[in-house]
């Protein structure tokens, strides 16, 4: 997987599949002239100006590189600002061994106007979310799911995080424990594999695992 620590307000993406290899998806631009949407995604932040032509580098908080080659309409929430307001992305590319994106976007024609936006964040419209292949999830809809033992239906907690770490794992909050129970952590990684995790069902909001023993006792 491409991602490192995953939180429900970005835009990220996870597979639940035997093996992690994730696949390709396709976003759509925005037109920049939309009105403000209700709900907008956080996909990446501004870093730092990139030479003296007002390019920008831009840390990914997205899986889609799209976002940031793709020219269209985003929205930019400049530092101490409240309210985002539509830019054009005009184009960019990878910076290969650097983690980041280069971008250029409409209107910032120099470095100090660059540099103006360090700090400031990339956003899209919720609604603008890509399809997904089968068995691709956007984290942001598993965070908040109630997590179920398959074979008993017992209730073991609530997803809280996705995290990768060579597959991706759900953090689990388990569920108030008995004064009298034998004490247990308070939270559990799931690897999000089909053999532990066979069921998630977003339209009745819940998952189902089939835990190897020892990984929640």
């Amino acid at each position: 997987m491409r991602c490192e620590v995953k939180t429900q307000n970005s835009e990220l993406k996870i597979q639940n599949s035997p093996d992690p290899q994730s696949l390709a998806s396709r976003p759509s631009a925005p037109s920049p002239l939309s009105p403000l949407p209700p709900d907008l995604i956080e996909i990446g932040k501004i870093v730092a100006p990139q030479g003296l032509k007002g390019e920008l580098r831009v840390y990914p908080d997205s899986d889609f590189p799209e976002r940031f080659v793709q020219p269209g309409g985003r929205w930019l929430l400049k530092p101490g600002q409240k309210e985002p307001q539509p830019i054009e992305l005009v184009h960019g590319k990878y910076l290969d061994g650097k983690g980041v994106y280069v971008i250029r976007l409409a209107g910032v024609v120099d470095r100090t106007q660059a540099e103006a936006l360090r700090g400031a964040k990339l956003l899209v419209s919720a609604s603008d979310r890509p399809s997904l292949a089968e068995d691709e999830f956007h984290v942001s809809d598993l965070i908040g799911l109630p997590v179920f033992d398959q074979a008993t239906q017992t209730f073991i907690g609530t997803i809280i995080n996705v995290i990768s770490a060579g597959n991706d794992l759900l953090e689990v909050e388990r569920c108030a424990q008995p004064e009298t129970s034998t004490k247990k952590p308070a939270t559990v990684l799931i690897p999000f594999v089909k053999a532990i995790v066979p069921v998630v069902d977003l339209d009745q909001k819940r998952i189902e695992i089939t835990p190897p023993q020892g990984l929640i006792e």
